[in-house]
């Protein structure tokens, strides 16, 4: 294909900035982990809500091998049709080249290149908008890439989305910080792939049985390093190990082991403010009849959604709130976090999990939230522009 008809044009430079433009926001989708879809369809979400009176907009797909590519700036394709999820291959502009970004932090200039042609500048990226979820994006891996070239971005710095992003590590971090969290087990790569001739993974095996035992079935087995459900079993007994143990290890070769804990699923947005961070209403999840648990096709095929506010004392309210805030503070966490719970039946307050990168379509719980608490999307979406574009890079 001739540079001529792949060729991108440059972003405008229009507006009324100190410079004589708008700021330009790259955002930043897709990418190689298996919540390629998700991001895809936060990506839409993101790009129908930014306000274009206000910015330039600069929209960047990563395919799933890992390629950067200029995709189409329309966020009405960016949905699911019926039970397809997208993906950005069918929405890259530029199926043989790909985008490079400044490694000189000196420079916040976004190169397009192709084989065979010589590469066009775009113009400057003011900030990135990362929606990426899972690995290769809300790890660190990403926002390591963007401190190296001193461009500004939403979110969880390195440190924070790294722990944030590994469930071993952000429970360690938890305890240690003096917050509830539940009982589980990690198991590693070498255990499961060792053992005694014909018996392979008989180490790993003895130790889920033994977490069992003292902590009762069923147990979920998890990818250490997923999101959006990913990968998840409800193991009832010795016989759903396997087969539980090899799904979670589609996704990463570490997994989790996790108790079952009776109680309310409740979870709580929190935002960055100018004056630190703040709590959302929290919402709950109720039980979902038609799964076994809050898995991926109840959340996103399905569209099972939550009860926003939740049903909850203001006393219970307040706790939630202030664990949520304790949370994003336990992992330095920056710009925006949903902190998920369980409420047990004796009042204690179990933190499951951080996400530094939420579900952040309009009917995601995290702007659910925040909607309910006076903040519009499209008002949360610019004020985390105005919170990165205000934020340096580096040690901070």
């Amino acid at each position: 294909m001739s540079s001529e008809s792949t060729s991108p044009s440059p972003v405008p430079a229009s507006g009324s900035g100190s410079d004589g433009r708008k700021p330009c926001v790259a955002v930043v989708f897709g990418g190689r982990s298996s919540e390629h879809a998700i991001s895809v369809l936060t990506a839409g979400a993101v790009l129908a809500a930014i306000d274009r009176t206000k910015y330039d907009v600069l929209p960047i797909g990563i395919t799933t091998e890992g390629r950067w590519a200029l995709t189409t700036d329309e966020p009405e394709r960016m949905a699911i049709n019926g039970s397809t999820l997208p993906n950005v291959d069918q929405l890259s502009e530029t199926p043989d080249g790909g985008v490079l970004l400044p490694l000189d932090p000196g420079s916040r200039e976004v190169v397009y290149s192709e084989p065979g042609s010589v590469p066009k500048a775009l113009g400057d990226v003011d900030v990135v908008f990362p929606v990426l979820h899972g690995p290769y994006g809300e790890d660190g891996t990403l926002q390591g890439l963007l401190e190296l070239s001193g461009v500004p971005y939403v979110g969880a710095g390195v440190l924070a989305s790294a722990v944030g992003m590994d469930k071993e590590y952000m429970k360690r971090v938890f305890r240690s910080c003096g917050l509830l969290i539940g009982p589980y087990e990690v198991i590693r790569a070498r255990e499961w792939e060792s053992g005694p001739a014909g018996d392979r993974g008989a180490v790993a095996r003895k130790k889920i049985v033994d977490f069992a035992a003292e902590n009762g079935w069923p147990i979920f087995v998890k990818p250490a390093r997923a999101g959006s459900s990913m990968g998840i079993s409800k193991v009832n007994d010795l016989a759903g190990i396997d087969a539980a143990v090899e799904e979670a290890r589609r996704h990463d070769p570490k997994i989790i082991i996790e108790a079952l804990l009776r109680g309310r699923e409740i979870e709580c947005g929190v935002l960055e403010f100018e004056d630190g961070p703040r709590a959302s209403v929290p919402a709950e999840i109720p039980p979902v009849t038609a799964h076994d648990f809050y898995d991926f096709e109840a959340k996103y095929i399905d569209s099972a959604t939550g009860i926003v506010p939740a049903p909850l004392t203001s006393e219970e309210t307040a706790r939630v709130q202030e664990l949520a805030v304790a949370a994003f503070d336990a992992i330095s966490c920056e710009g925006l976090a949903r902190v998920d719970f369980f409420l047990l039946d004796n009042g204690d307050l179990v933190i499951n999990e951080i996400n530094t990168l939420p579900g952040f379509t309009p009917i995601s719980m995290y702007p659910r939230m925040w909607q309910e608490s006076g903040v519009s999307y499209p008002e949360l979406v610019d004020r985390l522009l105005q919170s990165a574009l205000n934020r340096p890079t580096g040690l901070r």
